[in-house]
């Protein structure tokens, strides 16, 4: 695995997980320096950004149930950003076994025929002591729960590109703040929510605050 490290230690660590490649068709909603990897690639662009600050760690591979545990430990925060729900059930999982994890995942609706997908969610799923905090993704979820789809590391090349579906840049910049404001509010201990509703057409958002089930 390559690592992007000074000669000073970092405080911190970020790892960049992601067994896709950058191709051109990507280039509508995000931008890369190089074709690449994109963990390696977007490591090499974060390590330059970020000097000695941060130890920035590309993970050329997808999430699987085999992987998680070794990607997933205790005491993370995690950012999920995945289009599938496969793969949300699996990191999903590994959190539910930890005792204590920081989980934002954050999606959008993709577009459908001419409809633009303007609608996106973020979820949070803490675990603090060996126990819930927020409800798990699946809870109120059960296309989480049960997932019809099945993770990047199943599928050949030719069924990946079959099921890329196009998606809104201007949405998934609004998820993407999304999680973050999350993030923030968790940080100092304000979150009062543990998902997130939003739709980019209306200007609006909608926080959910849920019981422990």
């Amino acid at each position: 695995m390559a690592q992007f490290l000074s000669t000073q230690p970092a405080p911190c660590s970020l790892w960049l997980v992601d067994g896709d490649s950058y191709e051109e068709r990507n280039r509508e909603r995000v931008v890369f320096q190089s074709y690449d990897n994109k963990a390696v690639a977007k490591a090499h662009e974060f390590a330059t950004a970020t000097s000695n600050r941060v130890a920035v760690i590309p993970v050329p591979r997808y999430v699987t149930s085999g992987n998680a545990r070794r990607l997933i430990e205790e005491g993370d925060i995690v950012f999920l950003c995945v289009d599938n729900h496969a793969t949300r059930k699996t990191v999903n999982s590994r959190c539910g076994r930890l005792n204590d994890v920081a989980l934002f995942s954050g999606g959008n609706d993709g577009i459908e025929g001419e409809q633009e997908g303007t609608f996106g969610n973020v979820q949070v799923y803490l675990r603090e002591g060996g126990q819930d905090v927020s409800n798990s993704l699946t809870r109120f979820h059960p296309e989480i729960a049960r997932p019809g789809d099945k993770s990047p590391a199943q599928m050949g090349c030719a069924a990946l590109a079959a099921q890329s579906a196009p998606q809104l840049l201007f949405t998934n910049l609004a998820v993407a703040s999304a999680m973050l404001g999350a993030f923030y509010s968790w940080l100092h201990g304000r979150l009062s929510y543990e998902e997130v509703y939003l739709d980019i057409s209306l200007g609006k958002m909608t926080p959910v605050k849920r019981a422990l089930a």
